[in-house]
């Protein structure tokens, strides 16, 4: 294939909304679900209320970890896929579920310490118990979505993103029903409250991992029995390679999310009033964030593709193309935001707060364009850097920004405004301009790689077989 005959930016766009369409669907999916949990624990009762908002966050920090570390699998099957086609792809997916298999294991393992997690803070009894119970039983589910991530990265990688959609929407009405009828004991099941709640998902967690098994090719459980029976020379250098970079990129993932964790309770230093508001607007921030992941994922599996068959030229296509349609989403959003925020904000309950709650949220909502805009570029960056296997360089920029240097500065301006409620905006403003500057450092690096020709994932698969 000539590199520079890839068709127009119109061919390259539908090619991106081929692939990333399915997965935009399948994150709005993961959203709906995400709100049934949050408003079911917040009508069962204050305490589970109370207890849901670290209980999920602690979970998360830890779960993203183990699935970030097993999604690396998805740039292996994409570049295998873009360079021999279905066969070796079939093989690093094989790995891949290898290494999620064990990930899942280890995380199961440590279900009974992550549930002792909560009683190091000094909260009440009551709410430390019901989010102990939450944490125990999200080391199942998130070895599940381990599992599943492992499973989805062949169908990913190789384009089939239709599969993963499908999947996915039959796993959260599975959660959605089973999360309801467990919390609040209707359908005839039992009322277990905040368990009820990960009970569900560890149910409709497993029913996508059932119809995953079932999707999957032969090839990839013949390329699973290669890896279990030693066919494959070499196969511990092939799997320390994929370890090594599924470790850097997990940590990256988890310290993601620690942060987004930190900023929450750094923010609560504003008051009750400013942490009201601030848990509107973070669910308005999902809804214009949350779709824009399934496209910065469909951008890595073809720059991944583009990369195995070594057309290095194509990746700023794919990635130009993909920028100009979030940016096209971002602009729509924006324009609600800023132009229509009680819109958004009403269904969230607003017109039920206090007046200065109302004030201080809609001059926040119409700062969030800002963080949507900078989330864009660093989380699409991030995907493409990943699928180069350039994973260190994530990792560091993510822990200098991030932990160096905008928790800190956050810290500090909102220590400096204790109890004032209207300095919210501006902690957005602060952290949009910090995330900002991690997007603007990934698409550096992405410039720099494609211009060098750069490829972690290849120099480890030839360093492997020499």
């Amino acid at each position: 294939m000539n590199p520079n005959d890839d068709g127009s930016y119109l061919r390259v766009a539908r090619k991106v909304l081929h692939v990333s369409a399915p997965l935009m669907g399948a994150m709005l999916g993961n959203l709906i679900m995400m709100l049934v949990d949050r408003i079911c624990l917040a009508r069962y009762s204050s305490d589970t209320l109370e207890a849901s908002g670290p209980a999920i966050h602690t979970a998360m920090a830890i779960v993203l970890f183990f699935t970030g570390f097993a999604g690396f699998s998805r740039s292996c099957v994409a570049q295998a896929f873009g360079k021999s086609g279905q066969a070796q792809a079939a093989y690093q997916a094989a790995l891949g579920i290898l290494v999620g298999v064990a990930l899942a294991l280890i995380l199961c393992l440590m279900a009974p310490l992550i549930e002792r997690i909560p009683f190091l803070s000094h909260r009440p009894l009551a709410t430390t118990r019901l989010e102990s119970q939450f944490l125990f039983w999200s080391a199942f589910f998130g070895a599940a979505m381990t599992l599943n991530m492992a499973l989805s990265a062949y169908f990913s990688g190789i384009g089939r993103t239709r599969v993963t959609l499908v999947v996915g929407l039959i796993g959260q009405a599975v959660v959605i029903c089973m999360i309801v009828g467990l919390v609040f004991g209707k359908y005839g099941l039992p009322e277990l409250g905040m368990r009820g709640s990960a009970i569900g998902t560890l149910i409709g967690t497993l029913t996508m991992s059932v119809c995953y098994v079932g999707c999957m090719p032969r090839e990839v459980w013949q390329g699973l029995r290669d890896v279990l029976s030693g066919q494959r020379a070499r196969l511990g250098a092939e799997l320390l390679a994929r370890i090594k970079k599924g470790l850097v990129i997990g940590s990256s993932a988890g310290l993601n999310n620690l942060g987004s964790a930190a900023f929450v309770w750094i923010v609560a230093g504003l008051g009750a009033i400013g942490l009201a508001a601030n848990n509107v607007n973070l669910t308005v921030n999902y809804l214009g964030g949350v779709p824009l992941i399934g496209l910065g994922i469909g951008c890595g599996v073809l720059c991944g593709n583009a990369i195995g068959e070594g057309n290095f030229p194509q990746v700023s296509k794919f990635l130009f193309v993909t920028m100009a349609i979030e940016l096209a989403y971002l602009a729509i959003i924006s324009f609600l935001q800023i132009a229509t925020p009680h819109f958004l904000l009403n269904p969230f309950g607003l017109h039920d707060k206090g007046e200065e709650i109302q004030q201080v949220s809609v001059a926040t909502v119409r700062v969030l364009w800002l963080y949507s805009l900078a989330f864009a570029f660093s989380m699409t960056g991030a995907s493409v850097l990943e699928s180069m296997g350039l994973t260190r360089f994530l990792f560091l920029t993510r822990l200098l920004l991030m932990w160096a240097l905008s928790i800190p500065v956050t810290y500090v301006l909102v220590s400096a405004h204790t109890g004032s409620a209207s300095f919210l905006p501006t902690c957005w403003v602060v952290g949009s301009l910090f995330e900002g500057a991690i997007g603007a450092m990934y698409f550096w690096r992405i410039r720099a790689a494609v211009r060098n020709r750069q490829n972690g994932i290849v120099l480890v698969e030839q360093a492997a077989s020499s």
